[in-house]
């Protein structure tokens, strides 16, 4: 089966080399050695100040809400995985959508102020697909309101806007390891964070609140990220620009061959990309389902990224309809991309499309 991805494993030697380690000095969880070396060396390799590791992205983003102390209302996307949004309700805040602009599939930055009401504690931006937010306006906005800004950048993973970091950008960013994304640590998530103050307040909170021996300052949880899985990351790092440039040459094959038969995102040219999706826009959510059927009929699986629309979960009060997520949810589906891929396998991809639009 080609899948939309396939997790890459790194050398296997030199992941048991790291085990080796684990099992000689014991020490599995809770802040070990290895979480403190991948967290030194994702701030350097990144360009950022201050990595918090985690147990999930999910997670990172309930740690960044509550780190921030939200409340009330965060207007936030509809066009995004799931746990963007679940992520607020299971903390006591109210999703409020602003509708997507169509072509870069992001947040429409336009329409983020008409949904400020004196409730309104934050926004949460995706770089959908990497593709990086309109965040200086984003950033204008957040601070005539006086809100906070987190960025919920799970695809993220070593963008750059104008030359710096991504993830630099808001209050917090986030980013999920989870085992499909380009850069993986099994399970596991991160949080960039800039300020010193916040920094130390994110790491208790990862621990059941516990800031020291005698002290439990506020209610936390276990989002703690183990030795083994800290492992894997420092292994994938030293692969890292060889997984971009593998991805990069199947995206721009892609492109090269579909732009003109599909409808592709429009990035942000002041953006760099990482590689890691390949959408393409269909005709009507008709063409999509008769492509899906024939992908899947050849042992080739697509994924409908993102649908359905957040909008539309049953359990979001007060009801919204954000037309332009819903249309583009309908139609949209990412491609088969990891650094595996073969020539031949992606050869077929492009033929199946194209004969079946």
């Amino acid at each position: 089966m080609i899948n939309v991805t396939k997790t890459f494993l790194p050398d296997k030697q030199k992941y048991m080399d790291y085990v080796d380690e684990i099992f000689a000095n014991g020490w599995i969880t809770n802040d070990g050695p290895l979480l403190k070396r991948l967290e030194k060396r994702l701030a350097e390799y990144l360009g950022v100040k201050h990595v918090v590791l985690v147990a999930n992205g999910t997670a990172a983003l309930e740690i960044a809400y509550r780190t921030l102390d939200l409340t009330g209302e965060v207007i936030t996307t509809p066009f995004s995985f799931v746990a963007t949004t679940s992520s607020l309700v299971t903390n006591g805040l109210t999703p409020v959508f602003a509708d997507i602009d169509p072509h870069t599939f992001n947040i429409d930055a336009k329409g983020i102020e008409p949904h400020i009401t004196p409730f309104t504690s934050a926004i949460v931006p995706v770089h959908v697909f990497g593709n990086a937010c309109d965040v200086e306006q984003i950033e204008n906005i957040a601070k005539h309101y006086d809100i906070k800004v987190i960025y919920d950048a799970a695809h993220a993973f070593d963008v750059k806007f104008k030359g710096e970091s991504i993830l630099k950008q808001g209050d917090i960013s986030t980013l999920s390891f989870h085992a499909t994304k380009l850069f993986h640590t099994i399970e596991g998530g991160v949080l960039i964070i800039n300020d010193d103050a916040l920094v130390e307040k994110a790491r208790y909170l990862i621990n059941f609140g516990i800031e020291d021996e005698e002290s439990i300052p506020e209610l936390g949880t276990n989002a703690k990220m183990n030795e083994f899985e800290a492992a894997m990351g420092l292994c994938l790092l030293d692969d890292v620009e060889m997984l971009i440039q593998k991805r990069a040459s199947i995206y721009e094959r892609y492109k090269s061959e579909l732009k003109d038969q599909v409808v592709l995102q429009e990035l942000n040219e002041e953006s760099t990309q990482n590689y890691s999706y390949f959408p393409v826009v269909l005709e009507d959510e008709t063409q999509l389902l008769k492509l899906m059927k024939v992908f899947k009929d050849n042992g080739i699986a697509p994924r409908r990224y993102f649908y359905p629309s957040l909008d539309t979960l049953s359990y979001i009060e007060p009801k919204q309809v954000c037309k332009l997520s819903r249309a583009v949810s309908k139609k949209i589906i990412c491609l088969p991309i990891y650094p595996s891929l073969e020539s031949e396998e992606q050869s077929q991809i492009i033929d199946i499309l194209m004969e079946n639009i």
